[in-house]
């Protein structure tokens, strides 16, 4: 295997073979008569599909109400229909919840974002040039930390990213700590605050600060602060459950086995420790309307703090992103990727119109839904699965698997 390099391009294009020729080839869902408004993006959601990923589900919201959509299939073997309410992985959207309650405890004086990590886990990040009393959480939380990512790492990518690993791991508990002790195992990157480079380590290290401070879990503060207040009767942070609540569809993963076939794997079972604060949790697309909106609007953190989050580097600020479409539109938000999960979730600045989905593959596929659902415009060929070409690099779709070159 050493050696032997695929990159997701191409995987993309063998899956969505591999989905029509070893599967069958997937229909669009039948849906109901889209309004106009949403009409563009339910042919996106259509396209995507057609492409060869198995489905797609998503909600947006907007002044005149709410509209869901739906293409595809849930379970490739089956045949059944992918939800309008399915919950899914949400991949690296989890980091948007973490810096959420971060800022939460800064605006409560439990810490400052200007504190080095050192400071709450001492002792943590140290050797081969790394050092926590030079990096701060605010780094952490914008990814100017220069830390190794660990999901990038030669042995992570034996153990989760090749079939033979994944499936003698997916079931495996993994400590937080382990990751961390896995990127120290290599230098960093650059000085801290030299550059953006989105590394999953400086969120495993968040999430511990989080706990170190609270002295309660990352998941049940998640829960207290955010999940509760909104009502997001979707939305968990599951620990080691490799289960899917229902309803759900399946989630498939092509892996990496072989530089010029492709198999497409059922990836829905999968131990979310391996992710932990990085990208564990599960929500819908309903869901991550409300809570984007919510925070947008000034409703989960005071001014102070939603000016700080929206403070950018490379476009990415404490746990979100932004970007302007062709069409003059601001957007916010983020993406996450994880074992057969694709998703976004965006809003404008005003929270007032919101746009969340997931693909049940982890490949990308033609279809444009954030130009579709923002700007009106149709689906187009060679278009990203996740959005524009801007909205799919380090912005929304920085997801926990996305990036990585298989070797």
């Amino acid at each position: 295997m050493t050696g032997r390099q695929l990159t997701r391009t191409g995987l993309a294009a063998l899956a969505a073979a591999a989905v029509a020729a070893t599967v069958f080839a997937v229909p669009a869902q039948a849906e109901e008569r889209p309004t106009v408004r949403h009409a563009a993006t339910q042919q996106a959601f259509d396209t995507l599909v057609k492409s060869g990923l198995p489905g797609v589900t998503g909600q947006a919201r907007d002044a005149k109400g709410v509209w869901k959509g739906a293409s595809g299939v849930g379970n490739l073997k089956t045949g059944k229909a992918r939800g309008k309410d399915d919950r899914f992985r949400i991949g690296s959207i989890t980091k948007t919840f973490v810096a959420t309650v971060l800022l939460q405890l800064e605006a409560e004086g439990k810490l400052d974002l200007d504190d080095t990590v050192e400071k709450h886990l001492p002792g943590l990040v140290t050797g081969n040039g790394n050092d926590g009393s030079t990096i701060t959480v605010r780094q952490l939380l914008n990814h100017t930390s220069g830390l190794y990512n660990y999901t990038s790492s030669p042995s992570f990518t034996e153990r989760y990213f090749f079939a033979s690993g994944f499936f003698e791991n997916r079931y495996t508990s993994v400590a937080p700590e382990t990751w961390v002790k896995e990127a120290m195992t290599q230098p960093p990157n650059f000085t801290p605050g030299a550059r953006h480079e989105y590394s999953n380590t400086n969120y495993i290290l968040a999430g511990l600060v989080l706990e170190k401070v609270t002295g309660d879990s990352y998941e049940n503060q998640v829960r207290k602060r955010i999940v509760k207040p909104l009502g997001l009767t979707a939305t968990t942070a599951p620990g080691d459950s490799p289960r899917m609540p229902k309803p759900s569809g399946r989630g498939y993963s092509v892996l990496a086995d072989s530089p010029t076939t492709v198999k497409v794997y059922d990836v829905t079972e999968l131990n979310p420790s391996v992710a932990w604060a990085a990208g564990d949790m599960i929500s819908s697309a309903g869901d991550l309307n409300r809570f984007f909106s919510a925070l947008m609007r000034g409703k989960l953190i005071p001014n102070e703090q939603l000016k700080a989050m929206k403070t950018t580097v490379s476009g990415y600020g404490l746990g979100i992103a932004t970007d302007t479409l062709g069409c003059g539109v601001t957007l916010w938000g983020h993406g996450g990727g994880i074992h057969g999960s694709g998703s976004s979730a965006l809003t404008t600045e005003d929270g007032r119109h919101t746009l969340a989905y997931n693909v049940n593959g982890d490949w990308g596929g033609d279809g444009d839904p954030v130009g579709a659902e923002f700007c009106g415009t149709k689906a187009k060929k060679g278009t990203s699965a996740k959005g524009s070409a801007t909205l799919t690099g380090t912005g929304f779709n920085s997801g926990f698997a996305d990036g990585f070159t298989r070797r």
